[in-house]
């Protein structure tokens, strides 16, 4: 035993002075930063340690070479209070704002109190005069998302009182009594939407405080909701997705202390009981946030239960995925951001200054691309606020855009990201599908249970698809058929290539860096199902 712990000892000695050595070759201080997200010196040291230790326990599992859904959409999303906003012109404005800094998704609120606000079936809005539909609201949100080609994930939640026995004393976000009444408010907002909403989100952070109400977590009770939720989604409209409730990042344990606002249960055991109680049969993308609160977003230490939580989590609950059969389903990131809080308003949310919120949230997005493969949309929180009456709450302060319009650093720094971004495939397996891709010519789409993903693209003799992708081996696994293609590299160079019905190398490099190439369909069955970056 303790010439094993001599060795281990040992082993983190060098791997520990291997890494100085290399960070003290180059721009120190900028790799520190990449290895832990700290940008003072001690804390890198610190971190850099921390980092360093995490070789002597076993690390997460995230099968980054398996092919997973819903990671074909654009990534980039913005959380918007639309409903809040009384006016439909600066809802109009805000979607256009978005739209014009190149997102693509909003995830928006459908408050269950605001839309079946006087009893069961009753979808009025007596609340003022004159009366209205409460849709009316929700109509012109979708409306306009349309108008700005913009897509919507809809977050389910928020029950009104008459829902409880007790009203609102549980908290404003407690669970309904009875979990038929939530499942009929699902189910009248997905069969009113069909064919316009296809994304669903079924609560948010269930695992702590208050988003349960002033009471235990239940990941049991969760998950009855969620498989209620799904069944009377996919029966409303069978081509809806389902999206988990985005559990927040938490070590704690799930105590329960009426006094103490830390009713808080750790992530990955909220979910494995979600598992253990039938849930993962229930969603189809499974949702997290994603916060850096007390470190930036490169930082690589992995602690699952020590200290505080970084923005590696995420991993840990892939492992938890992983284990359980669902490699295949994705991790979508509902909120993500860093805190800009001034001096005098309390860091609950770490604290940053808005050079480095405008910094960090670029950053975030690029290592969501380059190593999270099973990683879909993203969306930054949140966008604005219809007043500023939280202005001396940190909240307030995750802003994009004050209320008035004026945009944030964040903002102007997301825009600029988002228009010189050029798309890139990294390693993991990608679809035929994914965003990345700049397709010409005619293509069709083949269901079939032989596909990785249940199903691949014909091409047509002429038709094309171009991208960028960055790594060392490029990989294309073809649908059935034989067929030829040309591969044209960006300084001109072409050559033939012959598909058999198996994955075929395409390119092979010693270096990974940025590469485009185009294949075109030349003759015979040409097909993609999945491009494989290694």
């Amino acid at each position: 035993m303790r010439k094993a712990t001599i060795r281990s000892a040992l082993i983190l000695l060098l791997v520990l002075v291997v890494a100085l050595v290399g960070i003290s070759l180059s721009h120190p201080r900028e790799r520190l930063f990449a290895l832990t997200g700290e940008e003072r010196l001690l804390p890198q040291v610190r971190g850099l340690v921390q980092w360093a230790f995490r070789w002597t326990r076993p690390l997460p599992r995230t099968a980054d070479h398996v092919a997973t859904q819903y990671t074909d959409q654009p990534p980039f999303g913005v959380n918007t209070f639309l409903e809040q906003e009384v006016e439909p012109e600066k809802r109009a404005r805000t979607l256009q704002m978005i739209a014009d800094a190149g997102f693509h998704w909003i995830r928006q609120s459908f408050p269950w109190y605001d839309i079946e606000i006087h009893g069961k079936g009753d979808f009025e809005d007596r609340r003022h005069e004159p009366y209205r539909s409460a849709w009316d609201k929700y109509d012109n949100i979708v409306a306009l998302a349309e108008e700005y080609d913009l897509g919507i994930i809809a977050r389910l939640e928020a029950p009104p009182a008459w829902s409880r026995y007790d009203g609102t004393a549980r908290g404003a976000f407690g669970p309904p009594d009875d979990f038929e009444d939530y499942a009929a408010y699902v189910a009248a907002v997905v069969r009113r939407y069909r064919g316009r909403i296809r994304f669903y989100q079924i609560w948010n952070e269930p695992n702590i405080y208050p988003e349960w109400g002033n009471q235990p977590v239940d990941p049991e009770g969760y998950a009855e909701l969620l498989c209620l939720a799904y069944e009377r989604i996919k029966a409303a409209d069978p081509d809806a997705v389902v999206i988990s409730g985005a559990m927040a990042p938490t070590a704690e344990l799930g105590t329960w202390n009426p006094t103490y606002e830390g009713n808080n249960l750790m992530d990955v055991i909220f979910l494995q009981r979600m598992y253990d109680a039938g849930a993962g049969a229930c969603f189809d993308i499974m949702a997290v946030n994603n916060y850096m609160l007390w470190s930036g977003p490169t930082d690589h230490r992995m602690r699952p239960t020590q200290g505080q939580v970084n923005f590696s989590r995420p991993l840990w609950v892939r492992d938890v995925m992983v284990a359980n059969g669902d490699a295949h389903k994705p991790i979508w990131i509902s909120e993500m951001n860093s805190n800009a809080a001034p001096e005098h308003i309390p860091a609950r949310f770490g604290r940053v200054t808005p050079e480095q919120q405008a910094r960090y949230a670029p950053l975030a997005y690029e290592r969501i691309q380059r190593e999270w493969p099973w990683a879909g949309v993203t969306t930054v929180w949140f966008f604005k606020r219809a007043t500023d009456a939280e202005r001396d709450q940190p909240m307030y302060y995750f802003r994009m855009v004050e209320p008035d319009f004026t945009p944030t650093q964040l903002y102007e720094s997301l825009d600029a990201y988002l228009e010189e971004l050029t798309p890139t495939l990294y390693p993991g397996q990608h679809q035929a599908t994914t965003w990345q891709l700049a397709a010409t010519g005619a293509w069709e789409e083949i269901a079939t249970a032989d596909a990785i993903l249940g199903s691949y693209h014909r091409a047509e003799p002429g038709a094309a698809v171009t991208f960028t992708w960055e790594g060392r081996r490029l990989i294309l696994i073809p649908g059935p058929g034989a067929g030829t293609l040309r591969l044209t590299t960006e300084d001109g160079q072409q050559r033939e290539i012959e598909l058999r019905d198996e994955p075929v190398t395409l390119a092979r490099h010693l270096r990974a860096q940025p590469r485009t190439v185009t294949l075109t369909a030349l003759e015979g069955e040409v097909s993609l199902d999945v491009l494989w970056v290694k």
